[in-house]
């Protein structure tokens, strides 16, 4: 999926650069730059556009180069998201 950059996100990009999302690098890029730049409706258009799998191998690249803060706030996240519900668990 490509997508076209917002200059206010990738300000080092010429105007008018594609991002190929299905492109790790890419994909790792534009997460990173969302997280660090973007504001809540950059992050909800980011939730929207990558699958939840491609969105956690990602964030499994780019976590280290986060500000801890950052980092901490999508580790917990991400980890109530994967943390079995109710209905998932057998009964005893």
């Amino acid at each position: 999926m490509k997508n076209i950059v917002e200059k206010r996100l990738f300000w080092f990009l010429k105007e008018g650069t594609e991002l190929d999302l299905s492109n790790k690098a890419h994909l790792d890029m534009y997460i990173q730059q969302t997280f660090l730049r973007g504001k809540t409706p950059d992050i909800k258009r980011l939730l929207k556009m990558v699958q939840p799998s491609d969105f956690i191998e990602s964030f499994g690249r780019i976590k280290n180069f986060l500000p801890k803060e950052v980092r901490r706030f999508w580790e917990e996240w991400l980890g109530d998201i994967n943390k079995p519900t109710e209905k998932d668990t057998p009964p005893v």
